[in-house]
């Protein structure tokens, strides 16, 4: 299963449509193709699937949904973390 987990833009490349995003301390680049790239700026909080920004979302519900996928993480044991890692590792074409 994929899921989409609210990431913090750190940078935006305007002349390549691309930002960078931190999820959880993992930095990517993410397309801005399917997103007004004068709404996206470095601060906001945004939604990700296959590689791309789908939407900008607010900086509260960010953080408490953030807050809940700690919470998982923390009560899943050994065995379970690391089949959700490799799970997310065969989303098709996701950003590395």
């Amino acid at each position: 299963m994929c899921l989409s987990i609210p990431s913090k833009v750190v940078k935006i490349d305007k002349d390549n449509g691309v930002a960078t995003v931190d999820t959880m301390g993992v930095q990517r680049d993410a397309s801005l193709d399917l997103v007004s790239h004068e709404e996206i700026q470095v601060g906001d909080y945004v939604l990700l699937h296959i590689g791309f920004v789908m939407s900008k979302i607010d900086e509260a519900d960010a953080l408490d949904s953030l807050e809940l996928y700690k919470e998982i993480i923390t009560a899943m044991n050994e065995e379970d973390r690391l089949q959700a890692i490799l799970e997310s590792e065969n989303c098709p074409n996701r950003s590395a």
